[in-house]
């Protein structure tokens, strides 16, 4: 393998773990690996520390590819707690109000599913890095300041519903980039009549790269520690 030239890897981000956590250990291994104080290494669509599954990683001079690979068609399987919502609109905050779910069916829940099929309008979360004047939203809510985020329209394929309880439900989701899936399930919650907040997230495919053929972040580091490696090809 090149890595100087450019590889991609793809692996199976652990829980917990924020994205760059990912990027920096295997920016280590490769480093030492190959005797070098820097070498570009990136990562082609974020996943939050509480969500585990498919990171694109991208090395040398494949980064230039990373737009281009993280425009992929998402997959997800989302968890989600009905009758309560948090702040964050996952675990990272404390439940702040709760409602009931009593009214709640198998059937009123694939129903509503339905309407958010095709192409949607979605504000993002005010935990998200999305930027209002050059800050990070999730600095300004974490600091109690006011978050103002604009809709922004994206693409839900498929909405399928997995599992059910009155008090959670588990879907699968096939969706465009920029979908945020704690949003989602915050405006799930708010058509159900209730309130909802993610408690899992498994990102399970980008483009048509699925989380059955990725590696552990300990699988990709010993890899590059012991495959062959390739010289840089001249310009």
């Amino acid at each position: 393998m090149n890595f100087l030239d450019g590889e991609i890897l793809y692996i199976d981000k652990p829980l917990g773990w924020t994205s760059f956590d990912a990027v920096k250990r295997l920016r280590g291994a490769l480093t030492r690996r190959l005797k070098v104080k820097k070498i570009k290494v990136g990562h082609a669509g974020t996943l939050d520390p509480l969500a585990t599954g498919v990171m694109i990683i991208c090395t040398g001079r494949a980064t230039k590819r990373i737009d281009e690979l993280q425009a992929g068609v998402k997959e997800y399987v989302a968890t989600l707690a009905l009758g309560a919502t948090t702040p964050s609109f996952d675990l990272e905050t404390e439940v702040n109000a709760t409602y009931s779910t009593e009214h709640i069916t198998r059937e009123l829940v694939e129903e509503t599913l339905k309407r958010f099929l095709g192409r949607i309008e979605q504000i993002p979360p005010d935990y998200s890095a999305c930027k209002i004047d050059g800050v990070r939203a999730y600095d300004l809510a974490r600091n109690g300041l006011a978050v103002e985020l604009k809709p922004k329209v994206l693409v839900i394929d498929e909405l399928e519903l997995l599992s059910f309880s009155p008090e959670s439900i588990t879907v699968r989701v096939v969706c465009s980039k920029g979908t945020y899936i704690r949003a989602l399930a915050r405006d799930i919650g708010e058509a159900l009549g209730s309130g909802a907040h993610l408690t899992a997230l498994r990102r399970t495919r980008v483009g048509d790269v699925r989380i059955e053929g990725c590696l552990s972040v300990d699988q990709a580091a010993e890899l590059i520690r012991t495959v062959e490696i390739e010289m840089p090809k001249d310009n």
